[in-house]
């Protein structure tokens, strides 16, 4: 498992400090970062803590999940990296530009 927590559902109001405050009871907390929106500088409502083993990250999840932190309910989840999240499965490489590839691709237009 992985010690680093995604944490959704939070108030726009919550700071880093009391992320710290409230996940660091059940371990040494590492890292708190808190997205915020690029162009307007505000928090995105998500956040990701880091603790330093997976047996406190575990802890956390089962006690943070679902707990009031500023007036919302938490989402607490393991983090996932970004190259297993959902979405489409988007191909943006080059097209094939070797001669008769387009017309390999079935397209007959020429």
């Amino acid at each position: 498992m992985n010690s680093k927590l995604y944490v959704g559902n939070m108030s726009f109001n919550t700071t880093e400090a009391a992320l710290r405050d409230a996940f660091g009871q059940f371990g040494t907390v590492t890292d708190v970062y808190i997205a915020n929106d690029r162009e307007t500088g505000r928090p995105r409502g998500f956040a990701f803590v880091t603790f330093s083993n997976d047996t406190e990250s575990k802890l956390a999840i089962e006690k943070m999940s679902g707990a009031d932190l500023d007036g919302r309910q938490l989402t607490v989840n393991e983090a996932k990296p970004k190259e297993e999240m959902g979405g489409a499965n988007r191909n943006y490489g080059s097209p094939d530009r070797r001669a008769g590839a387009f017309q390999a691709r079935g397209n007959s237009r020429y």
